[in-house]
């Protein structure tokens, strides 16, 4: 098993396609793996063995009939339980949902299984994908491998704690407000919020539909450039998705050339208020690009102090129109019809029981925030500055090809630690809060571990929309200098599994 479980995705899918490992195989070994850890780390909400073994055979007789198939084909894959899946249940890690068999697939779901991908299980989540920590989901707190007594990022937490744990090689995400590129820091993977449009939303349960973005997480940039191109690509039935070739990611990611690139450091994304191992890090990720032949620019952009505001104005204000549909008349969980109640009595009483407290709060936040008298003062103004921010981005880009920042102000904090304080939980997306309401491509690579916790850090890069491959290139050129220096920061996890 172990040689199996340490392979790359891509290695392992060579492997695969050259006969010498069977996609059973690896499918076994990785459920083995499930089995052993995730009792410690509870990643998966739903794991489903058999499914994913006739997924592996469909790949094993379409090899052995000599048909052509991708270089992911036979790879297992965790996926969050936001995306719907016709084979097992989808709850948005909701009690509202509890159970809920879909009866189609997301977009990204069916290009996973076309591109032969085998989905090992439904990972967990914050509930609705609302939060920073996957302690918001209904039904367990995921752990992070690197240090069981802290979170592993959310709202994707469940995929990240995944990967990070050798229970999936590959896994998929959401990114909202820095859902993928948060959680991957923390864990140290590779995690890319694709350009907004550039993967489809349809399936995907809707929690701010002008920010949700699916994307990758992999243990190297590589494995997350081949698991984006697999999904991403445009849907004609997501009216947001772009009508244009997916960017050349893999290619970027296997050439990681950036001799003479312009690198922006965003000043306002540099504070003295984060945490001192992440900075120190950071500041050795910039002497780095800089000897690899890159120009460094300080970059000032006035607009991301005022993000954060703007993003807990928006999302929330599309998160309670987007919930509206969970209203015990349709699907889900229904509460006291018992034949006394009326209709709006039992949706009150369903809503009160099925939503936890932080959808709560944020239903509430985006009610108020869209009523009558107050949406030009909040909706409206947090709308003006997300063109600011944009505006923002822009004139950098004008001057630079890419923009650099810490992913997150700190490592991985102690579960519970934030708990009952909502502020100091949304200031973990500080820095990538931007990039959602700008719709441009980011991407958090890992960048060493913080000399005070020897947890680790990311280093954000963020591109211009459909210039997601510039991401991959400076990824790329990043982890291969460090893994020449230090080794791959992954295997230092104590959950590494090492052949």
């Amino acid at each position: 098993m172990s040689d199996i479980v340490s392979l790359s995705a891509a290695d392992l899918g060579a492997a695969i396609k050259a006969g010498e490992v069977s996609a059973e195989e690896a499918a076994n070994a990785y459920l083995d793996r499930i089995e052993a850890v995730d009792g410690e780390i509870n990643a998966f909400l739903h794991v489903r063995r058999e499914t994913a073994l006739e997924q592996a055979r469909a790949v094993d007789a379409r090899r052995a009939a000599g048909e052509e198939q991708g270089p992911l084909a036979g790879v297992p894959v965790a996926h969050k339980d936001v995306f719907v899946t016709k084979d097992m249940p989808t709850t948005a890690a909701s009690k509202i949902l509890e159970g809920w068999q879909p009866p189609y697939d997301a977009t990204v779901t069916a290009r996973l299984r076309e591109a032969g991908l085998v989905i090992l299980g439904k990972t967990n989540m914050d509930e609705f994908a609302m939060g920073s920590s996957t302690e918001n989901s209904a039904y367990q707190v995921t752990r992070n491998p690197w240090d069981t007594d802290r979170i592993p990022g959310g709202s994707s937490g469940g995929s990240s704690a995944a990967v990070a744990a050798f229970e999936a090689p590959l896994a998929t995400g959401t990114d909202t407000g820095g859902s993928i590129r948060q959680p991957a820091a923390v864990c140290g993977l590779v995690g890319a919020k694709p350009t907004y449009g550039g993967s489809s939303r349809y399936g995907m349960i809707a929690f701010a539909s002008s920010l949700d973005t699916p994307g990758p997480f992999a243990r190297n940039v590589l494995d997350a450039a081949l698991l984006q191109e697999a999904f991403s690509g445009h849907d004609p039935r997501d009216s947001t998705s772009i009508d244009a070739p997916v960017p050349p990611i893999v290619e970027a990611a296997r050439r990681g050339d950036i001799d003479g690139l312009r690198v922006g450091v965003v000043k306002e994304l540099d504070s003295d208020g984060f945490q001192a191992g992440v900075r120190q890090r950071f500041h050795e990720s910039l002497e780095l690009l800089e000897s690899l032949g890159v120009k460094i620019v300080e970059v000032s952009c006035p607009s991301f102090d005022a993000a954060l505001s703007a993003y807990y104005l928006i999302a929330p204000s599309e998160c309670s129109s987007n919930l509206a549909r969970f209203d015990a008349m349709r699907y889900g969980l229904r509460v006291g019809d018992d034949g006394t109640r009326s209709a709006e009595e039992v949706m009150s009483l369903t809503r009160a029981q099925g939503f936890g407290p932080e959808v709560k709060r944020r239903i509430m936040l985006g009610t108020y925030a869209l009523s009558s008298g107050y949406y030009d003062a909040y909706y409206g103004s947090a709308q003006q500055v997300r063109t600011l921010i944009k505006r923002d981005f822009d004139a950098a880009f004008e001057s630079v090809d890419v923009l650099v920042s810490p992913t997150t102000p700190t490592t991985a904090f102690p579960i519970g630690e934030r708990a009952e304080d909502p502020m100091a939980m949304y200031l973990a997306d500080l820095c990538t809060i931007p990039s959602n309401l700008a719709g441009n491509a980011a991407l958090s690579v890992p960048c060493g571990l913080a000399p005070e916790d020897g947890l680790p850090v990311g280093l954000q890069i963020m591109a211009p929309p459909l210039a997601d491959d510039r991401t991959y290139r400076v990824a790329a050129a990043v982890e291969r200098a460090l893994a020449d220096r230090d080794g791959a920061l992954i295997a230092r996890s104590p959950y590494a599994v090492n052949a």
